[in-house]
């Protein structure tokens, strides 16, 4: 039976895209049997056919008298056919019909000039026998559209399709027949609408629709039912309206519904959506516990293109993970994200980041982090909103922020409102714009200026934060300025001289005193420490002037062996610095508090900085007239180039990235001159694949321990001498040792394709919404396109305090691995040596069904032990359309 029946067919059965029906294809006599009694009532012959197939050059039809507006122009890939008789043509293989702004490519097309019908269709393969090669049309600027058949009148530009699949704004239309009424409107029969972009049987979701018209933003359907993976539901209605929107559409959203342990049964998550503009919207969010708690959310996404977007959200929460009648605890969360295009304003920009809440909130609202265990176990939050401007063609540039940092633990916050920084830039003011020739010594100078302030409150409790009192009394205010004068010059050929000049200068508004109680309180006087108002000043200045150099050794090797050198730098630095002390009286920065003295106690004196616990701080005490030194080393080796190089260059390897010693030298200081020798070293091995780092510090004094007895207990105190340990023949004592090495390993399917990048500003419509996806809930983005991904970290502690020697060590590991194209494994874990105990552990299991996402979360032991699986719709517009199952840490 030939196609032509089925395009003028006027009613048939429910067909499914699985009857794959062409030139060639029989009709299923149970199936299609309202097919095959339409078509007995139609008469007709089958197209006669060329035997003698031979090439037909382009169609060139001209305009005619029955309004023909266009030529169709039509070629044929491997052969053509011309019946003369019935003014008939036929193209076989890699078909192409062009008509104005229509196209049509298939394996397979006729045109009848006397209808001015043009019907395309695949074929079926004789080997695998399956149908391929169907037609694909386009007209004018709508998507292209993909059936098993196609007839169009190129006149009236009516078109009739079977098993159609096509695609709008995240809508996908498949299956059934589509007719072409006009240019607004479609009649569709038997469609799956769906948001899954595979033809059936391979959608897994969508709502049949028996009969619907279809227009530009909408399909008004008759009756229309549920299907998932091929099985129709009892969910039904007997006519609807379907959006295919070419924006954001508002509506309400359906709860989860479940039962909590301690707080009863629960709807989550329901509430509504609202969508202002393209530019606006608005998702108000609910929780509602059959016990009394409730949850309550709103987030706004705004966006105005090249300049600026951001997200706001406000989270409110009343539990009671009590007994019934303890009162309820009330929580709230606010985070904001602002980003500027850093084209729409040059020079200036503004951005915000913006995570606050209170200390119990992500415990209390697991729900809201969707069990999230980086946010349940974090001990910290941090905000930020910046400004800054530079003026351009000036040295001057300015910022201004606002922060927030928060101790979840310790239930302290404190605030910046704000902190301000005006810079200039190195200058060298003695240089010229239209200097000719080198640089002489003073054109070399520079100096830069930097001014601070701030307004800050440290370490605030929670439940103190909005009282008038925290602003008044807590409040700290002040300014710093900053003025480093620079000179670089070379010396002798190989040496590097630089010298600088330091001056600071800081300014506050309140100041301290120091004194003793009168009286005495087991004998012991109680220190006091008062807060005085009022203008103060410090200023503190310092002089460096230091060389440094480098130094080169290099092994060559003979013969041709793969290994030709081994270079070692040592980069040694020499700087001699002077500070006055600043703790002298006649500054006037330090002062001397004295106990009463109460027979038979002694009276005891300290000294103090009146400048401290303010914002800046003040100078330090003590002289210091000295040299600090450095020396740094780097090993590499030189290799010779792969006989599968054909550049022929040789390869550096580096041995050791970084080997340094430093400390100080006080000439001023009565004793203990000499400062604790630091040491660290890093490098890589494995073609950069394992890092390797070691820290530690060198005490180069003798140590004595002293026991001393109290209560019957024995106490030992360690005390240092003033005598190195090389005078009694013993190296220096380590006293702080950390080593860390980190092994990272992965693959990427496409790592030898560039992708061009994307930005926020060039994203097209559907990243957005995954971004947005992705900023709600990071867990439902997992990349399939990394086969594995490696993480290993361990590290080692080591701290002699000379009483006691302690050693800690861990070991963590992270990372996923694709089992099959689908199937990913996540994990993280962490093992504690000295605990002797597993940490944290997570695994996570994700299947990509195309069109749905199944992931499988479990925490196997600890604190937090806790499964989940969620099976879940990736459309962005029915991102909450999910099944979930879920056994949470505090329902164990």
């Amino acid at each position: 039976m030939i196609v032509n029946a089925i395009a003028h067919a006027k009613r048939h059965g429910h067909i499914k895209p699985a009857l794959l029906i062409d030139t060639i294809i029989k009709l299923d006599s149970v199936k299609d049997k309202k097919l095959l009694r339409a078509n007995k009532r139609k008469s007709g012959k089958n197209p006669a056919t060329d035997t003698t197939k031979r090439r037909q050059p382009a169609d060139t039809t001209k305009k005619n008298g029955q309004g023909l507006q266009s030529r169709v122009k039509a070629v044929g890939g491997d052969s053509t056919y011309y019946d003369a008789e019935r003014k008939l043509k036929y193209y076989f293989g890699n078909a192409r019909v062009t008509y104005g702004d229509f196209s049509l490519d298939a394996d397979y097309i006729r045109i009848d000039e006397k209808k001015q019908l043009i019907f395309a269709s695949g074929r079926k393969d004789p080997k695998t026998h399956r149908y391929g090669n169907r037609p694909i049309a386009k007209n004018g600027n709508d998507n292209p559209l993909t059936a098993d058949s196609i007839l169009y009148n190129y006149k009236s530009k009516k078109a009739y399709s079977y098993n159609t699949s096509t695609e709008q704004e995240g809508n996908f239309i498949t299956g059934g027949e589509a007719k072409k009424l006009n240019e607004t409107e479609v009649a569709y029969h038997n469609i799956l609408f769906s948001t899954c972009s595979l033809p059936y049987p391979d959608t897994h979701f969508g709502i049949v629709i028996t009969k619907g018209i279809g227009e530009k933003n909408r399909i008004i359907s008759g009756p229309a039912y549920l299907e998932i993976a091929g099985v129709p539901l009892p969910l039904a209605v007997p006519f609807g309206f379907f959006p295919k929107p070419n924006s954001r559409a508002s509506g309400f959203i359906l709860p989860s519904f479940g039962e909590d342990a301690r707080l009863g049964f629960f709807l989550r998550n329901f509430g509504y959506y609202k969508a202002f503009s393209d530019y606006l919207d608005l998702t108000t969010m609910a929780s509602y516990y059959s016990r009394g708690s409730y949850e309550l959310g709103t987030t706004a996404r705004y966006l105005k293109r090249y300049n600026y977007q951001g997200t706001l959200a406000l989270n409110y929460g009343s539990h009671n993970y009590g007994v019934q009648g303890d009162p309820y605890v009330k929580d709230f969360s606010i985070q904001w994200t602002h980003s500027q295009d850093a084209n729409a304003h040059p020079g200036t920009n503004f951005s915000a980041s913006v995570n606050a809440a209170t200390s119990s909130f992500y415990q209390n609202n697991p729900a809201t982090t969707n069990y999230n265990l980086q946010q349940l176990t974090q001990n910290n939050l941090r905000s930020s909103i910046a400004y800054s401007h530079t003026w351009a063609g000036t040295p001057f540039n300015f910022t201004a922020n606002l922060s927030h940092s928060q101790d979840l633990s310790k239930k302290t916050v404190s605030l910046e409102l704000p902190t301000f920084n005006f810079n200039m830039t190195s200058i060298s003011p003695f240089d010229s714009k239209n200097r000719v020739g080198e640089q002489k010594w003073y054109q070399k100078l520079t100096v830069s200026y930097t001014l601070q302030g701030t307004n800050k409150i440290n370490a605030v409790p929670e439940a103190q934060l909005f009282q008038s009192s925290t602003l008044t009394k807590r409040l700290q205010s002040g300014f710093l300025h900053q003025i480093p004068v620079g000179l670089n010059l070379n010396v002798f050929k190989y040496f590097q001289f630089n010298t600088s000049a330091n001056y600071t200068e800081r300014w506050t508004f309140q100041t301290i005193r120091q004194r003793y109680a009168r009286g005495s309180i087991n004998g012991k006087s109680e220190l006091i420490t008062d807060t005085i108002p009022g203008f103060a000043r410090n200023g503190e200045y310092s002089i460096n002037g230091g060389f440094s150099t480098k130094v080169y050794n290099q092994l060559d090797f003979k013969g041709n062996g793969v290994l030709k050198a081994i270079r070692h730098v040592m980069t040694p630095n020499i700087s001699f610095n002077y500070r006055p002390d600043f703790g002298d009286p006649v500054y006037g920065y330090y002062r001397t508090v004295v106990s009463d003295a109460v027979v038979p106690y002694p009276a005891t004196a300290s000294k103090y900085s009146i400048f401290s616990n303010t914002v800046y701080g003040g100078p330090s005490a003590g002289k210091f007239a000295g040299v600090s030194f450095s020396l740094d080393n780097t090993i590499e080796a030189k290799m010779r180039a792969k006989s599968t190089d054909t550049s022929g260059a040789d390869r550096k390897v580096s041995i050791l990235q970084g080997l340094s010693l430093a400390g100080s030298y006080n000439f001023a200081a009565d004793s203990f001159r000499l400062s604790p020798i630091s040491l660290n070293a890093h490098t890589a091995i494995f073609n950069q694949k394992v890092s390797i780092s070691v820290n530690g510090t060198l005490d180069p004094y003798v140590t004595q321990i002293i026991d001393s007895v109290s209560n019957g207990v024995i106490t030992r105190t360690p005390r240092q001498v003033d005598r190195y340990t090389f005078q009694n023949g013993r190296f220096p004592t380590l006293t702080n040792l950390s080593f860390s090495t980190s092994f990272s390993l992965n693959s990427k399917a496409n790592s030898g394709r560039t992708r061009p990048a994307s930005t926020l500003q060039n994203m097209t419509s559907a990243q957005a919404q995954q971004l947005a996806l992705i900023d709600s809930d990071p867990s439902r983005y997992v990349d399939f396109n990394v086969p594995y991904n490696v993480s290993v970290n361990f590290n080692l502690n080591y701290a002699n305090s000379y009483v006691a020697k302690t050693v800690s060590s861990t070991v963590s590991a992270s990372g996923d691995v694709n089992v099959s194209p689908k199937w990913k494994v996540q994990y993280t874990t962490n093992y504690d040596f000295r605990a002797k105990q597993i940490g944290i552990t997570q695994f996570s299991i994700y299947r990509d069904l195309h069109c749905w996402d199944l992931s499988f979360r479990w925490t196997p032991f600890g604190v937090y032990k806790s499964f989940s699986v969620d099976l879940r719709v990736k459309a962005s517009i029915l991102q909450d359309l999910k099944l979930s199952k879920r056994k949470d840490y505090y329902n164990n």
